[in-house]
């Protein structure tokens, strides 16, 4: 299984960020392949993987949205019940502990990948092969 790059962009919690956010990443061609967005009271945490992650990160710094890169697990699931009972499973076997998760298109309405922050990357690439 594969990793990701994921960025995370501290922003505003504000009507509208979202859409700039997203607009923003649209100007510049960067396509959103996944993302979650949470809100910790006066700010948004945007948490996302895109198919361009360096011109992603200028557009981010270019709005003085603060940002950060890590890698992320990434999982093709398929799309049918249980599958990611499965995946969890296997991590929690391998003492691997899911810090968060969110999926996006894989490009096929029968697979999903998911994408999972976790405390052992090593460990949870090796747990789900």
């Amino acid at each position: 299984m594969p990793k990701a790059k994921q960025l995370t962009a501290l922003v505003e919690n504000r009507p509208g960020m979202l859409g700039e956010v997203g607009s923003a990443l649209g100007a510049k061609k960067v396509n959103i392949v996944a993302f979650m967005a949470t809100v910790a009271d006066s700010h948004g945490t945007v948490r996302m993987v895109v198919d361009k992650p360096a011109a992603a990160r200028k557009v981010f710094a270019a709005h003085g949205w603060e940002t950060t890169e890590e890698e992320v697990l990434e999982v093709a699931l398929p799309d049918t019940p249980g599958s990611l009972g499965r995946i969890a499973h296997r991590l929690r076997e391998a003492s691997v502990n899911i810090q968060y998760a969110y999926a996006g298109s894989a490009g096929s309405a029968r697979r999903v990948n998911a994408y999972f922050g976790v405390s052992d990357l090593k460990l949870a690439l090796r747990a789900v092969r």
